[in-house]
This record gives C-alpha cells, structure tokens and sequence, in this order.
C-alpha cells in the first residue's frame, strides 16, 4: 500500500510535561516564604516612619533604621513576588529576572566581603563615619537612638573611637554656649552598671566628658565601639562566616532552582512546538 506512516512524537506520550511539579512548587514555596517576611519586614518600616516626627525623620535618613528596613522590605518584595508569580505561572521572563536579582546580589555581598577584608582601614573609616553620623542624630530617632543604646550596653562601649565623641552631638557637645542640662555628659548606655540593679539612673553619665580618663572609667565604658566592635569581629569569624554562609544558601538554591525550572519549561515549549508542527503536517 503506498503513502506515508504518521510520526508520533519520540519518546513520549500527549500527557508528558518536563516541567517537575516539585522544582515549580518547591520554587513558589521557597519564594512565598521570603515574600510574607518582606511584607512584615516593610509593614514595620512603613509603621515605624509615620510614628515619628517629619521633621525629625527627614534629618536624618541614612542613620534611619525604619529606612533600611523599608529598602531591604521593597527588594524583597519585588524580587520574590517575580519569584513566585514566575514559578507558577511558568514564565520565563519573570524567573529570569528573579535569577538575575538573586545573582547580583549575591556577587554584591561576595565583593563586599572581599573588599571589607582587603581594604580594612577604609571600611573601618566609612563605620567610623556612619557611627559618628549616628551620634550627631541621636536625640532625632527613637528608633536610632534605641539601637545605639543596644549597643553601647551589648558591648560596654562608648562613642566611636572614644567617649568624648559624644561632644558631636548638640546636646551633649561640651561648649559653654550650650544651654542643654546634658552638657559635657554620655547616655545613660555608657554607664558601667552592675547587674543587680533593677533601675537604672538614666542620668549616671552627667558630666562624664569632664572627667580624667582614668576618673570616667570608674563610672562609664571610656573604650570606642570601633575597637569593640572590631575585636568582636576578630573573635567571632566562625559565628560570622557560618550567618554569610546561611545567607548565601537561600541565594543559592533559588538561583538553582530557578534556573532548573527555566531549563525545564523551555524544554517544554520546544516539545509543545514539536507536537503542534506534526499535527498540522502529519505526513512530514
């Protein structure tokens, strides 16, 4: 009998898909996760700056912790809602772009390492500087000041590179034109308090920046939070190299897991191509 044999496609049937079901959902879960975190963590921020006063926010926006928790919420958002809606809606499109974000800044935080270490001093100049910027802001943000005390009381430190740094801001600059009764004084978070005090004297650094070094140590922490903070660093490289590491295998697996699931949807296009060339010509 003469005419031709109908080609079927090879190897697989009208149901077969590439696309797994795990690596899409696993991907959507995975992206679902961070996206309810970015939310929260943007709430936060957005709540936190209608809390305070304009004035008083808009002095001081790079020392703003309500800021960078509403920056880091907004790259969050967009970069795992891209995840999420790409995931399951099979686009490619958007999955690259959720790819292309994780990479980026993960190569961000891997040069950013790299050159924290290489170039210490700079990096320790550019802390000096945000720190003593911080101190200049103190009075003008809860929530900055709220941090700074944390830290000063975390690693019994006081100012930047010493305690008289507290002479940079307003209030407690040391000058006789000024008029603030915390004059030539630190927070009361510089004060060395003993543990079995349930109150504490919020007014225990009152003229701590006129004392003799050696006089102010009897009372308030007189080493900086650099050297404290660099030490702490120097003492904890495993706690630090295990968080980079937690930090960096979320990254990790999302771009793999993006990347698979890219791989497997245009294998799945090209097999839909496929099937829709030899059923329009099934004799070819």
């Amino acid at each position: 009998m003469g005419g031709g044999r109908r080609r079927e496609t090879p190897g697989y049937d009208e149901d077969f898909s590439f696309v797994s079901p795990v690596v899409k959902y696993l991907l959507f879960i995975f992206n679902f996760l961070f996206w309810i975190i970015s939310f929260v963590m943007l709430s936060i921020g957005v709540y936190a700056r209608m809390m305070k006063h304009a004035e008083a926010a808009l002095a001081c926006l790079s020392v703003d912790p309500a800021m960078m928790l509403m920056v880091v919420g907004v790259l969050m958002f967009i970069i795992t809602f891209c995840g999420c809606v790409g995931s399951l809606r099979e686009n490619i499109c958007l999955l690259q772009v959720f790819c292309i974000f994780l990479t980026i800044i993960f190569l961000l935080q891997l040069v950013a390492g790299i050159l924290g270490f290489i170039f210490s001093d700079t990096a320790r100049s550019k802390v000096t500087e945000m720190i003593n910027n911080a101190i200049v802001h103190y009075r003008d943000d809860m929530d900055l000041q709220n941090l700074i005390d944390f830290g000063q009381m975390e690693f019994g430190c006081c100012g930047g590179v010493t305690y008289t740094d507290w002479s940079r801001n307003m209030y407690f600059n040391c000058t006789e034109k000024n008029p603030s009764r915390e004059r030539c004084s630190v927070p009361f978070s510089c004060c060395i308090i003993s543990k079995d005090k349930t109150v504490i004297n919020t007014m225990c650094g009152q003229g701590a920046q006129d004392l003799e070094y050696v006089i102010a140590g009897d009372q308030i922490y007189t080493n900086g939070c650099i050297d404290k903070l660099v030490n702490w660093i120097h003492s904890n490289l495993f706690l630090l190299g295990g968080i980079a590491l937690g930090l960096a295998i979320p990254q990790l697996v999302g771009i793999l897991l993006s990347q698979i699931l890219i791989n497997q949807i245009k294998d799945q296009i090209e097999l839909q191509n496929y099937n829709l060339k030899h059923r329009s010509d099934p004799w070819s």
